[in-house]
């Protein structure tokens, strides 16, 4: 039987390559270019008539988001016979409700856009990896199937490089106190989790924190770093209540800006360690940032479900 036929948009193409490596299923083959008005031009060069299809990419900017929607759509009208997504980074996915009112709920739009795929014969699905909040799988209607991937095996695995034996992890508020704990427990350590005060709309202030940390390694986990800001916060907590080394696992290293650079200079950590979910930290890492690579998990996910 003919394996699965793998597509990435542009971004994804690391990891397609990764992914393809390890498994030998064919690549798609995908042509693009740029007009001088900005307009893009995509066609799917390879047949998939036929053939069950997997396609690699995140929604990590507009322009991505529609260049998966608009080559899942024309991978089913080409014939593929089953259509899956695999989103190793959903953005917007802290833009999961409404706050005020008429705030637009983009974690539901973006879904329900990606649900408007046309169906493939033996239906669609789309994998979502580390989802900020899970609820968000649920926001995708008709006959998509949402899978929510764990990358629990990954986290556990960087903490314990970086944290070796003996130390505490910790996280950057208590609404992540759960997922620590249970992270905790697997490896066998104590967990720790700071208390928040919101200033303002931006702007948070530590005001304690929970466990004992004088004298122990720490390594902070969160599941998504972006501009670095809370960790810092926490990290600066944990030094202060008398931490001896820091370092920091996250899924998804958004790292906008000089993000990376800000939590460099900071001083407060020996490296941080994150997936390469996002090709922005892929292009970013060093010996500072670590880039462990989700395609066995996702390899693993994909096989179970074909």
């Amino acid at each position: 039987m003919t394996g699965p036929q793998l597509y990435t948009i542009g971004s994804y193409e690391y990891l397609g390559a990764r992914i393809a490596a390890r498994t030998g299923w064919d690549r798609g083959e995908v042509e693009r270019k740029d007009f001088p008005d900005g307009e893009h031009y995509q066609r799917v060069v390879s047949d998939c008539a036929d053939r069950d299809v997997i396609l690699i990419g995140g929604t990590i900017g507009e322009e991505d988001t529609l260049e998966l929607y608009d080559l899942a759509c024309t991978l089913v009208s080409a014939g593929a016979y089953r259509m899956t997504l695999m989103i190793p980074f959903y953005g917007y996915s802290t833009m999961e409700r409404a706050v005020r009112h008429g705030e637009v709920v983009t974690a539901k739009t973006r879904a329900r856009l990606l649900s408007s795929i046309p169906a493939a014969s033996r239906g669609n699905q789309v994998f979502l990896l580390d989802l900020h909040v899970s609820a968000v799988a649920h926001y995708f209607e008709g006959p998509i199937r949402p899978v929510h991937v764990y990358g629990k095996s990954i986290v556990l695995d960087a903490c314990r490089r970086l944290g070796g034996d003996d130390f505490v992890l910790a996280c950057t508020d208590a609404g992540r106190a759960k997922w620590v704990e249970s992270l905790a427990n697997d490896l066998g350590v104590a967990a720790a989790f700071v208390y928040k005060r919101r200033l303002d709309g931006e702007h948070t202030e530590v005001t304690g924190v929970s466990a004992a940390v004088a004298g122990k390694r720490v390594v902070i986990y969160d599941d998504m770093i972006r501009t670095g800001g809370s960790l810092i916060n926490a990290a600066a907590a944990y030094r202060d209540a008398g931490a001896i080394a820091i370092d920091a696992v996250a899924t998804h290293g958004v790292f906008p800006g000089d993000s990376v650079t800000r939590l460099r200079d900071s001083g407060l950590f020996g490296r941080i360690v994150v997936t390469d979910s996002h090709p922005r930290a892929v292009a970013l890492a060093d010996d500072f940032l670590e880039v462990d690579s989700v395609d066995q998990v996702l390899i693993e996910h994909l096989k179970g479900n074909r």
